[in-house]
């Protein structure tokens, strides 16, 4: 099979998967749940005494599940064909 064949046949980059409007409204979903779930158990203490929200947390705290959900579906997506 020639070059030309074989690029006929490929799959689109893995990233781009990522960015499928169903892929991305299920991964902001899934990481506003789990990012409040989250702030609430790391930085509920603190916020009850008054203490001031830690940002980078709270946005690691959506960013992580966000991103997990993305790579989940889109390597599903990937090998489901």
């Amino acid at each position: 099979m020639s070059k030309k064949g074989k690029a006929n046949t490929r799959k689109s980059p893995f990233w781009r998967g990522m960015f499928e409007r169903h892929v991305v409204s299920n991964a902001i979903r899934v990481s506003l749940f789990v990012g409040l779930c989250l702030n609430a158990i790391n930085q509920g203490p603190s916020l009850w005494h008054g203490d001031d929200l830690e940002w980078g947390r709270a946005l690691l705290n959506f960013a992580v599940p966000y991103l997990v959900a993305s790579y989940s579906a889109a390597r599903t997506n990937r090998l489901q064909g």
